[in-house]
C-alpha cells in the first residue's frame, strides 16, 4: 500500500499558475505571480481553486466599510461565476459590507446576472 502525497496549496497555486499569471498580464504590472504565493501564504489574500478556475481574493478594510475584493480570476468563465454565492457567503461570514471586482469590461455583462452593479470606471496612466 502506498503512500498519498497530500496536496498543498502551494501545489495548488503552481497548478493554477497559467489562469493567475493570464489575469496577471492584465492587471497592470503591480504583482508577480511569486508575490500572490506570498500573499497567500501569509493570509492577506485567499486562494478559491476549482479544477478548471481560481480566484484570488482579498479583504480590504476601509473607515466605513469591510470589502471582500476579488483581485484576480482565471480559467474557464462559469467556474469563476459559479464561485460566486460562496464568496458572498463567505464575505457576510467575515462582516464583509460587500464585494468588489476590478477588471476588463466584460465582467459587467458576465456579473449582472449575479446582481452586481458597475459602480465606477478605474484609469490608469504609466509616469
Amino acid at each position: 500500500m502506498s503512500a498519498q502525497r497530500q496536496i498543498t496549496i502551494q501545489d495548488e497555486l503552481e497548478r493554477c499558475q497559467p489562469w493567475i499569471q493570464a489575469a496577471l498580464d492584465r492587471s497592470g504590472g503591480t504583482h508577480l505571480f511569486e508575490d500572490i504565493v506570498q500573499a497567500v501564504m501569509e493570509g492577506k489574500m485567499q486562494f478559491w481553486p476549482a479544477n478548471d478556475a481560481c480566484a484570488i481574493t482579498e479583504i480590504i478594510v476601509f473607515p466605513r466599510k469591510k470589502v471582500l475584493h476579488v483581485f484576480l480570476a482565471g480559467g474557464k468563465l462559469e467556474t469563476i461565476v459559479d464561485m460566486n454565492e460562496s464568496a458572498v457567503a463567505w464575505a457576510k461570514s467575515l462582516g464583509c459590507d460587500g464585494m468588489s471586482i476590478a477588471g476588463r469590461k466584460g465582467w459587467v455583462k458576465v456579473l449582472k446576472k449575479k446582481g452586481w452593479t458597475e459602480s465606477f470606471v478605474s484609469l490608469a496612466l504609466e509616469v
